[in-house]
């Protein structure tokens, strides 16, 4: 049965961030995850985690200027000592909260930049990344936006981020797979899930084409499940949706996939 993880930065907006934890504990879930906690103290947030017994299945490497339209500077000319410093501040927290995934936001690709020169300094960054979280045990994690929500970001394609994820060559990187961008991008999302069998460090849902509860629209969860498990995946599906009519109301998607 899939094991849910609720998604902080969505969910249980009702109440402020700390308080999210209980509120998600209360609901059920065994574990959360969110976008970027480096707003509060670490020590907050391990508290709640322990005050409730959950379990931080994964976060996002601080981006850069979020609010100004960074999302990630992976393929920013001049940003490598940016790229380095924000590791450390992820690791930093990863360690103090016991959480062995973290997605390493990829970034816009300037105008300036060929595909090529992106690439390659995609790479060197991604790289340095893998060796350094390696140290602590950690996953890197790579994830493809679709470009109607993100358009400009480098991963834009599931097909592209599977084959430059393997470029990376490292035995902790693998792909973050969101079914929600990639059923916007693709569809197929069957046969994506099966040629990604064994590489998938992470999964993500939400309906399209709303990004509401995973129980409406165009993707079939139930069938979806069936094949991550014989792909291979077992790990925590995070909920990374909206909810339509507040969190609570729209739980109820989840008895149709209880756990045992």
């Amino acid at each position: 049965m899939p094991r849910f993880a609720a998604n902080l930065s969505m969910l249980f907006t009702e109440v402020p961030f700390l308080a999210r934890f209980e509120a998600a504990a209360r609901a059920g879930f065994s574990a959360v995850e969110f976008l970027f906690p480096y707003a509060y103290p670490v020590e907050d947030i391990r508290q709640e985690l322990r005050r409730n017994g959950l379990q931080l299945a994964l976060f996002n490497v601080n981006p850069g200027d979020y609010a100004g339209g960074e999302r990630g500077l992976a393929v920013l000319p001049g940003r490598e000592r940016d790229f380095e410093e924000a590791l450390e501040q992820a690791l930093h927290y990863a360690g103090h909260l016991g959480c062995k995934k973290l997605h390493v936001m990829s970034g816009n690709t300037p105008a300036s930049l060929s595909t090529a020169d992106a690439t390659e300094l995609w790479l060197t960054n991604m790289r340095l990344a893998a060796d350094r979280l390696a140290q602590q045990q950690v996953m890197l994690l790579c994830e493809a936006l679709n470009p109607r929500d993100a358009p400009g970001y480098f991963l834009h394609d599931q097909r592209l981020t599977e084959r430059l994820v393997s470029m990376i060559d490292r035995p902790n990187a693998r792909v973050q797979l969101d079914l929600y961008h990639a059923q916007i991008t693709h569809g197929d999302l069957s046969m994506l899930i099966r040629s990604l069998a064994g590489r998938i460090g992470h999964v993500q849902i939400a309906s399209v084409p709303d990004r509401h509860e995973p129980v409406s629209g165009e993707i079939n969860y139930a069938f979806i499940f069936r094949e991550l498990a014989k792909a291979g995946y077992r790990d925590w599906i995070g909920c990374e949706y909206h909810p339509e009519s507040g969190t609570h109301a729209g739980l109820i998607w989840r008895k149709a996939f209880d756990e045992p």
